[in-house]
């Protein structure tokens, strides 16, 4: 089953889309998107996004967000982080984090490692 980041309308993702927030670095503007991953060491599950804005993101998986599959393994915790300077590169990585192989890299690199 294919799956969008973001998308509203596809079962599991994000119920919240990302915000955009310009960092502001010596006259230029820098739109940085981050892909992070949570854990929720109370329900030992992973769970991986794309944001340009983590803390409110972070604060949505925690608290704000009503529905959606993060809400019931709250407590979550960020335990990885990785900055891009392209939405395209994000989501390319968030994709593959994502996948089979992904979700052993994490495993094997993150977890056994925090």
């Amino acid at each position: 089953v294919a799956r969008r980041a973001h998308n509203p309308k596809v079962a599991g993702s994000s119920p919240v889309p990302a915000t955009k927030k310009a960092s502001y670095l010596r006259g230029f503007f820098i739109l940085e998107y981050l892909v992070y991953i949570l854990f929720s060491e109370t329900h030992q599950k992973t769970y991986c996004g794309m944001t340009s804005n983590l803390i409110s993101r972070f604060k949505s998986h925690n608290e704000l967000a009503t529905k959606g599959w993060t809400i019931k393994f709250r407590p979550w915790e960020v335990i990885h982080v990785e900055v891009f300077s392209s939405k395209s590169e994000a989501l390319k990585r968030e994709k593959f984090l994502k996948s089979g192989q992904g979700r052993k890299w994490v495993v094997e690199n993150i977890i056994l490692e925090w």
